[in-house]
């Protein structure tokens, strides 16, 4: 579990986590409103996110529900990228 006094960057994380190729995409998506932050719409893709908080990301096919459960320092491979979040998507 992440340390709770941890923060990051919500486009940041995003793009840490793989959801979207790039930093940008990940901004564009959290401008044009796709992301809620535990329920509430957010906006700034500046919006700092902490350990245990969820994330919904709308993207172009499915709804994506996560938990985010850890932090990198740089964009790390898939599965290194599986090990920031908890996904509970429900199928």
């Amino acid at each position: 579990m992440a340390d709770p006094a941890e923060r990051q960057r919500l486009d940041r994380w995003i793009w840490h986590a793989r959801v979207v190729r790039t930093r940008s995409a990940a901004a564009d998506l959290v401008r044009a409103g796709h992301v809620r932050l535990d329920g509430a719409r957010v906006t700034s893709p500046a919006q700092a996110v902490k350990g245990g908080q969820v994330l919904t990301i709308a993207l172009d096919r499915q709804v994506r529900v996560l938990r985010i459960v850890g932090f990198s320092e740089r964009r790390g491979d898939a599965t290194s990228a599986h090990e920031l979040f908890e996904e509970i998507t429900e199928t």
